[in-house]
């Protein structure tokens, strides 16, 4: 299962917030793919993945400011 996430334009902390929220409502193991234009997605998203227990399998530039990253559901409860 892999659901995508458009944050593009949005500032600190929204991208992460949207990801965290569609996390929750996934099973462990999900994947979720996020697409921020932020320059603070950049330390966000590592960071919260790695607060949350999930995993950050991986960071793309996709365009000059625009980055992928792709998120595994961990297995905990609370994200």
């Amino acid at each position: 299962m892999s659901e995508r996430i458009d944050a593009r334009g949005l500032l600190c902390p929204l991208p992460v917030l949207r990801l965290r929220k569609r996390l929750l409502a996934l099973p462990p193991g999900a994947r979720v793919t996020l697409l921020a234009t932020d320059r603070a997605a950049l330390i966000d998203v590592p960071h919260f993945c790695a607060q949350s227990g999930h995993r950050l399998l991986e960071t793309v530039e996709t365009a000059p400011g625009q980055t992928e990253y792709t998120v595994e559901r961990g297995p905990q409860d609370d994200a």
